[in-house]
C-alpha cells in the first residue's frame, strides 16, 4: 500500500498546481499579455505602412507601358537618394526652372499641385541632352537605353534648352510614355528637388484585369 501512496500524492499536487494557475487573476494577466502583443503588432504595422512603406495608386497613363492607370504600388519613403532608373513619387507643389539664360541659377515656381509618378533620368551634376528630331537622349555624352519604351521623345515642352546640367540636389524625371507625359520637360514640373521626392516605388501589387494576360501580371518588383 505504501508504494501506491506516493504516486497519488504527486498526482494530487500536480492537479492543485494546475488549478492555482487557472485563477481569475492569472487569466487576466494572460489576457493583458495577449492585448499587449496585439497592440505592439498593430503599432509596428502602422509605423511600417505610415513611414516606411506607403501605398500609391497610379492616376493616368504617363508611365505606360511600365505602369497603367489604377496600378497599385508600394513605395519606400525613408532614407532614399534618387538614382538613375528609379521610379519615384513626386510632390508637385512647385517646379524648379532657371532664372538665367546660362541655366545655372534655379528658382521655384508654381507646380502641378498633384503628386506624380515618374522615372529618374539624370541626377545632380549630370548633363542631359535631348534630340527631339531623333528622340535620342544622352547623359554625360552616353546614349540612354530606351528599349523599354514604345516611342522616343519628340515633344519639347520648353522648360529648358539642351544640353543642360542638372544642379546638385535636383533630378530630371520623365514618364515612360515619353510623348504622353508631363515631366521635367514641362515648365509646370521642371527639375525635381530631392525634397520633393516622396518615395521610391519598389513593388506593384495590383493591376486591372484588362492589362493582365495572366494573374502574375498584377505583380512586379522594381529596383
Amino acid at each position: 500500500m505504501a508504494e501506491n501512496t506516493k504516486p497519488m500524492e504527486s498526482e494530487q499536487t500536480q492537479q492543485t498546481k494546475e488549478k492555482a494557475k487557472s485563477t481569475p487573476l492569472s487569466i487576466l494577466y494572460d489576457f493583458l499579455d495577449m492585448v499587449e502583443s496585439v497592440l505592439i503588432s498593430c503599432f509596428v504595422v502602422m509605423l511600417l505602412f505610415g513611414f516606411v512603406l506607403r501605398p500609391v495608386k497610379v492616376d493616368g497613363s504617363s508611365m505606360v507601358p511600365t505602369l497603367y492607370n489604377m496600378d497599385q504600388l508600394l513605395m519606400i519613403s525613408l532614407f532614399y537618394q534618387p538614382a538613375y532608373g528609379d521610379i519615384v513619387v513626386i510632390n508637385g507643389d512647385y517646379a524648379t526652372l532657371f532664372s538665367d539664360a546660362e541655366q545655372t541659377v534655379p528658382y521655384e515656381t508654381q507646380g502641378t499641385d498633384i503628386n506624380l509618378v515618374k522615372r529618374v533620368i539624370a541626377t545632380g551634376g549630370q548633363t542631359i541632352d535631348i534630340d527631339f528630331d531623333t528622340g535620342n537622349i544622352t547623359i554625360d555624352g552616353e546614349l540612354l537605353d530606351q528599349s523599354f519604351i514604345t516611342l522616343k521623345p519628340t515633344r519639347n515642352e520648353g522648360a529648358f534648352t539642351y544640353p543642360m546640367t542638372v544642379p546638385e540636389g535636383y533630378c530630371f524625371v520623365m514618364g515612360d510614355n515619353r510623348n504622353g507625359s508631363m515631366d521635367s520637360r514641362h515648365p509646370s514640373v521642371g527639375l525635381i528637388s530631392e525634397d520633393q521626392v516622396l518615395g521610391h516605388v519598389v513593388l506593384r501589387y495590383g493591376r486591372d484585369d484588362e492589362h493582365c494576360r495572366q494573374w502574375t501580371d498584377r505583380f512586379a518588383v522594381y529596383n
